[in-house]
């Protein structure tokens, strides 16, 4: 059985994998806290010395320079390392769910919807990129730098260090209050700009009957109601935002200012509050520095609560189970040709759900290098024999084989060379019209690519094109005719032993029909071929009809 994969073992393989780069993360991280603390103890030595009448060394002021400098620099490398490591780890995220749906059963996608699934792509690796380039990591940095600086402050003077730790909670509270009230402002305005967006096409697609049925008015107040809402929301954000950065400079004013009234108060408090001059200047730079830390806390806290529904919907989709075992391609026979029977269900029962058997108890065979159609009403099952003797489908009962192999366990580089397969609709890829053929295949020459174009009659149209094949296929100026036999180029360019062909003419004119038939009894020459019709043709005249609806 295979190992399931989760979001936890792809960020153990990318720490594995880019060692150098973790451990120069880590360092960074490390170097930019603490190259932090030591300006503002530079400074503290340069104020004792004015304060004490004392020249300042040009070397201990070059140090500062140096040394804030260096804190800027390792800072930014900081946030340059942190957003690389997200990046390797969401780069090998969705590698690693590239080759999950590659090797999810087809009953997978027929229970999902592609929306949904390419959310897991899109929504889901997004928030999780964000917990790591603007979450987790920078959280534990940004937490061990208010540390480290407490730290500095104890030891400087024990009643500041008191004092500070009493207050960071509660301006952490009312960070996360402020930001929580902003988010939630933020995500009212998304609802809002999603109604007008969703609002407008909307008005345009039903513009007649708006007209027709005097509704102008009520759609004109709609889309203000929409508008208004989205500025209300705006405006919430916007308050919080513009009243959070006084109130922040606020507390740090007053902290200050406490820091030195105490430390000015004799006796007792003066001994656990007292400060030198330049001791003071240092906390006081180490108190502006600490609530910076506190805000970003706060808005990582809340990238990771956004991810963590992303990472739950991660790990399922990493921990579907796989259509077939990987080694099952080394333990299996290949398939042989004319060794078998091209196609053999052997009493196949098959259903989608628990309620809805789509037939049972199938047999059939169908003989190397001859013509069979498959015919019956709508929902029969004929699509259905197609996919499981592609190997999409399990049999529930019985066996599929191809040439005498299951069908479900032919590895899949095998299966472009065995089966070649023509849809009702031509579905076009992001490439040249030679790459709609060949798919990308490397293994697929040009000189192929051409053979296949000239057996279908598409060479000449493709040649009068600017570009040749070289053309991108959403310029290629083809008809609908011209697009399937596009589709049997495709099917047929690795020469395949079997073609399947389901009801590719249903959708044309009688004129077009003739041009792709011709073109497919130049296809089907040395070849099985098995076909899905809702009606005889002269193609298939001379095929043997197998009826399917007579088997639930």
């Amino acid at each position: 059985m295979t190992k399931k994969s989760s979001l936890h073992t792809v960020v153990l393989k990318t720490i594995t994998a880019f060692r150098p780069m973790t451990v120069l993360t880590v360092i960074t991280i490390i170097g930019a806290i603490v190259a932090a603390l030591f300006p503002p103890l530079i400074l503290e030595r340069i104020v004792n010395n004015l304060t004490a009448g004392q020249p300042i060394a040009f070397l201990l002021a070059l140090s500062y320079l140096g040394l804030l400098a260096l804190s800027g620099l390792l800072e930014s490398g900081q946030n340059i390392m942190i957003t690389k490591f997200g990046q390797k780890i969401t780069h090998g995220l969705r590698g690693e769910m590239c080759t999950k749906l590659q090797n999810l059963p087809a009953a997978y996608f027929t229970a999902n919807e592609p929306g949904k699934i390419t959310s897991r792509f899109v929504n889901d690796v997004d928030a999780v990129d964000a917990m790591f380039t603007n979450g987790i990591i920078s959280m534990f940095a940004d937490a061990f730098k208010v540390l480290s600086i407490l730290a500095v402050i104890f030891y400087k003077s024990t009643g500041l260090g008191l004092l500070m730790l009493l207050i960071i909670p509660l301006m952490f509270a009312l960070t996360r209050l402020f930001q929580q009230r902003m988010l939630t402002s933020q995500l009212a305005n998304r609802v809002a700009i999603s109604k007008v967006n969703n609002h407008v096409p909307e008005t345009i697609r039903n513009i007649r009957m708006i007209h027709t049925l005097f509704r102008q008015q009520y759609m004109e107040q709609q889309y203000d109601a929409y508008i208004d809402e989205s500025y209300r929301a705006t405006d919430k954000s916007n308050l919080y935002d513009s009243i959070y950065s006084p109130i922040v400079i606020f507390f740090s004013a007053a902290i200050i200012a406490l820091m030195m009234v105490l430390a000015a108060m004799g006796g007792s408090m003066q001994q656990f509050f007292g400060l030198s001059v330049g001791t003071a200047v240092a906390i006081i730079a180490y108190v502006g520095k600490i609530f910076e830390p506190l805000e970003s806390i706060g808005m990582e806290i809340q990238n990771i609560q956004a991810a963590v529904a992303g990472i739950r919907r991660i790990n399922e989709f990493l921990q579907e189970t796989p259509s077939q075992h990987p080694d099952s391609v080394h333990t299996h026979p290949e398939p042989t040709v004319n060794a078998q029977p091209a196609l053999c269900f052997e009493q196949v029962s098959f259903r989608y759900d628990d309620d809805t058997p789509v037939f049972s108890d199938l047999s059939f065979t169908v003989a190397s290098g001859e013509a069979v159609t498959f015919i019956g009403r709508t929902g029969a099952g004929k699509s259905t024999i197609f996919r499981l003797a592609l190997g999409l489908y399990h049999p529930d009962a019985g066996r599929v084989l191809i040439n005498g192999v299951a069908a479900a366990i032919i590895p899949a580089a095998k299966k472009r060379a065995l089966f070649g397969y023509v849809e009702q609709s031509f579905h076009l890829v992001a490439g040249t019209v030679a790459e709609q053929i060949s798919l990308f295949d490397p293994d697929i020459s040009r000189q192929q690519v051409e053979t296949a174009a000239r057996l279908v009659g598409l060479h000449e149209s493709i040649v009068a094109f600017p570009d040749g094949y070289d053309t991108p296929g959403e310029k290629a100026a083809f008809s609908q005719g011209q697009f399937q036999l596009l589709a049997i180029a495709r099917a047929v360019v690795a020469a395949p032993q079997i073609l399947l062909l389901d009801e590719i003419t249903a959708n044309l004119d009688s004129a077009t029909e003739r041009r792709v038939l011709e073109a497919l009894k130049r296809a089907s020459q040395g070849r099985t071929v098995i076909s899905i019709s809702h009606r005889l043709q002269e193609y298939t005249q001379n095929h043997r009809m197998i009826e399917i609806g007579d088997h639930r």
